[in-house]
């Protein structure tokens, strides 16, 4: 059975019972959306995930179906909605008087629930509770963590009637079929003109407010679109690869990864460079030396490149934008991995079965459920895990320890 059919059971049997606490391991929790972010959390290993995530579906539905009938006395005036509880239908009224009363306190935003003001103010504190333990990318919202396992199981359950394409979820192919239809329901409220996805108006905003958001990484020139800015970088083109540059110095550089080339020679070792800025990091492993110091933690870095990057956990600076979703990231190969969610692509295939995935350590934890190699180990019991998360999950809830905050998690 697919999620697809799974969720519609689902919310089928939803409008026909009243919703009560699932139970998962001694734990209550009042969404299945919850139950099923805590089944993956108490596994340790995944491996398979389809059959996971339907098994988990499937013990929902089993839950949901023992639960009795109940009335829902408080009915919308609006719409065909009904309630149980009378609070409940004054906050789904607010969809319909468009009545915001909960604002965010660093910024101007306003909500119509006290959750979704939650949820937002994770934007500002960087707070991503919800962690995928196959790949341990984590998020802010329990849903984007349920959306994001799809990407896992490679489920595209949603079929395109006008074409072969099909996605992980309904809101891309609503998005798709604008493109059969014509439809554009993004007006510019400074011009007439109209779009068919919130990027693109947001896009052309930039025409009458002169943003220029996206910064191009090798000078200090900035554009208002991704295109103007993959223009920009095509004045110099690797015949190779078609990768492009600022000037033709970079662009000789680069064509050594090509070439093989590698003239800079460590002189304590003997390992060869294709850059001397590569040779002058590599120095610091044999003199120890790290002179440039984070001014906001005190931490020491080699050189100015790797505490740059670092900055950006602090200052939660994102200069690298997707173009397809506006989604942005602290580095470069973060947005390249993201962009691969877009296309589809999975180039590190296992050599054991027929799965693939968009990033190499997805594959190295996979390779693990058939090689059987678990390398961490907990320092309190020996107790040995596949990945790392699940150490610290395991540290954090049977010893009691503090999780670890990672750099890469912030993104």
């Amino acid at each position: 059975m697919s999620i697809l059919q799974n969720d519609n059971q689902i919310t089928q049997m939803k409008t026909e019972t009243e919703e009560k606490p699932s139970s998962h391991g001694g734990e209550t929790f009042t969404q299945n959306s919850n139950l099923i972010e805590h089944a993956w959390v108490q596994t340790e290993e995944k491996p398979d995930v389809s059959h996971e995530i339907e098994k988990t579906f499937s013990q929902n539905i089993n839950l949901i179906k023992t639960q009795p009938v109940q009335e829902k006395p408080h009915q919308c005036s609006q719409c065909d909605k009904a309630f149980k509880k009378k609070k409940d239908l004054s906050t789904h009224m607010r969809t319909h008087t468009g009545e915001k009363p909960y604002q965010c306190s660093q910024c101007d935003k306003t909500f119509s629930q006290q959750g979704s003001l939650l949820n937002h103010k994770r934007s500002h504190t960087g707070v991503k509770p919800y962690q995928c333990n196959l790949c341990e990318k984590a998020f802010s919202l329990n849903g984007n963590l349920v959306q994001h396992l799809k990407t896992h199981s490679g489920e595209r359950p949603f079929q395109c009637s006008q074409c072969v394409k099909a996605f992980s979820d309904a809101h891309a192919l609503k998005r798709h079929k604008r493109s059969h239809t014509g439809e554009k329901p993004y007006k510019c409220s400074q011009c007439d003109k109209a779009f068919s996805f919130s990027g693109n108006l947001r896009q052309h905003l930039m025409t009458h407010t002169d943003e220029k958001p996206y910064k191009c990484s090798h000078c200090d020139k900035f554009f208002q679109s991704y295109n103007q800015l993959k223009n920009h970088l095509k004045l110099y083109q690797c015949s190779q690869c078609g990768k492009s540059f600022p000037n033709n110095q970079k662009l000789l550089i680069h064509q050594r990864t090509h070439t093989g080339e590698k003239p800079y020679q460590c002189s304590h070792c003997g390992k060869a460079f294709s850059q001397h800025i590569t040779l002058k990091r590599h120095m610091s492993t044999h003199t120890g030396e790290k002179p440039y110091q984070c001014s906001f933690c005190g931490k020491f870095f080699a050189d100015t490149i790797y505490l740059n990057k670092h900055m950006r956990v602090h200052t939660k600076e994102k200069p690298y934008k997707c173009s397809q979703c506006n989604k942005s990231f602290s580095h470069s190969h973060s947005l390249n991995i993201h962009k691969r969610l877009h296309t589809g692509e999975k180039p590190y295939k296992c050599s054991y079965c027929e799965k693939a995935f968009p990033r190499n350590d997805n594959l190295v934890l996979h390779l693990r459920i058939h090689t059987g190699e678990k390398p961490y180990e907990c320092s309190q019991c020996k107790k040995a895990f596949s990945s790392k998360s699940s150490l610290n999950n395991h540290q954090t809830k049977t010893h009691k320890l503090e999780s670890p905050i990672r750099e890469d998690m912030l993104e």
